[in-house]
């Protein structure tokens, strides 16, 4: 089972049940996991937490033997159904705190908790002040303290907390007080500097760049502020779409999971993108949804085939679920992670977020209209995430 939600009026995953459905139609013309047929259910979680449960249930009529490469923020709607009937999730995008958290969740990335912090220690190095513009949700609540926990690595003060409707269409009121603070509303003494050495940051899914056009408008002549998010937020698909190196995003500052989409390590998935999915426009090889789906099908993939090296003929939820918890062998996913294993030596010790086994996260850039990799390889934020974090 793979869910996520789509067509509504925040933030939607398409690209992730479509890239499920093509790894399926990929393992199957090559024989299958091991030998097995994939089929692959997908499920619409409408953003909605009633919807989030009708998929789990329907995970567990389908017998799914995982939930695998999923979007859904309602946690507390979908992990009890699984829970109870055994079936791991694997590999869901990390922005519920129930997949740091429940013994039969086996996240591939450090979820939305590493972003923030790395998007923190990013900024600690180009900027003294920083506003974080994010939704008014109990997700959103979050990420305050998580991205003041980074800047504060960098000897930065804490972040100003902007506040902003999950789906607006106008987010004129939350750029005003994003430039205010940091000190470039354009009004008084601050205004004066122009905001030199401030940044906003803003992470609003979907309505992300809705926000920037808002910021843009309003933005003070010759403004010194620097703008940021984190992948999936803002990707390349946005960037062309706003103008690409003449576009409002030009010179922003990224955080991400993986390695940069034009990153080499990518062409087996886009490979499989291109001889099974042509022309689905569904997915975007550069949107993470994507790339974390690809991520937690290899996974499974090695699963299945380690249990089949034992002698175990018979998938179901409880083996796969055993075979994840055991460990034998951890997984290569081609170097877009750290090789991952759940064990529970190989658990971080994030508060809030046990269940972390990859804190790693990569800076990006806008160049020329083009996302890049701002600093080569990986950037460890367990530390970061381990030390006592204030309430936010």
């Amino acid at each position: 089972m793979t869910w996520a939600p789509v067509d509504t009026k925040a933030t939607n995953m398409p690209g992730m049940p479509a890239m499920a459905e093509a790894y399926a139609r990929w393992v199957n013309s090559r024989g299958g996991l091991d030998g097995h047929p994939l089929k692959v259910v997908t499920c619409n979680d409408h953003n909605d937490s009633v919807a989030a449960a009708h998929c789990a249930q329907r995970a567990v009529e389908a017998k799914a033997v995982a939930v695998v490469g999923s979007y859904s923020q309602f946690g507390r709607s979908f992990i009890s159904p699984l829970e109870r009937n055994g079936i791991p999730y694997l590999g869901g995008y990390g922005v519920s705190d129930e997949e740091f958290a429940s013994p039969l969740s086996y996240p591939v990335n450090g979820g939305q908790a590493a972003l923030l912090a790395g998007n923190g220690r990013q900024l600690a190095s180009v900027c003294e002040r920083v506003s974080l513009v994010r939704p008014d949700t109990i997700q959103g609540d979050q990420m305050p303290a998580l991205l003041s926990a980074g800047l504060a690595d960098g000897s930065r003060a804490a972040a100003k907390d902007v506040r902003a409707p999950e789906d607006g269409t106008d987010y004129a009121d939350a750029a005003r007080r994003a430039l205010d603070g940091v000190g470039a509303a354009g009004t008084g003494a601050a205004g004066g500097t122009k905001g030199a050495g401030g940044c906003v940051t803003a992470t609003l899914g979907e309505r992300t760049d809705t926000f920037f056009d808002s910021f843009r408008r309003l933005q003070p002549d010759g403004s010194k502020v620097r703008i940021a998010s984190v992948l999936g937020s803002v990707g390349q698909a946005l960037v062309d779409r706003t103008g690409g190196r003449a576009g409002p995003l030009e010179g922003a500052y990224l955080t991400g999971w993986y390695p940069v989409a034009s990153d080499p390590r990518w062409n087996p998935m886009r490979k499989v993108i291109n001889d099974h999915a042509f022309g689905d426009n569904r997915i975007d090889p550069a949107d993470p949804g994507v790339q974390t789906t690809w991520i937690a099908y290899t996974v499974l993939r090695a699963v299945v085939e380690r249990l089949g090296k034992e002698g175990v003929q018979d998938i179901t939820a409880h083996t796969v679920q055993q075979a994840l918890d055991r460990g034998a062998q951890a997984v290569d996913t081609g170097g877009l992670t750290p090789k991952l294993r759940w064990r529970s030596e190989d658990m971080l010790a994030v508060q809030d977020f046990p269940r972390t086994v990859n804190a790693l996260v990569t800076y990006q850039a806008v160049r020329d209209g083009q996302l890049v990799a701002a600093k080569e390889g990986f950037v460890n934020v367990a530390g970061t995430l381990e030390k006592p974090r204030a309430d936010g």
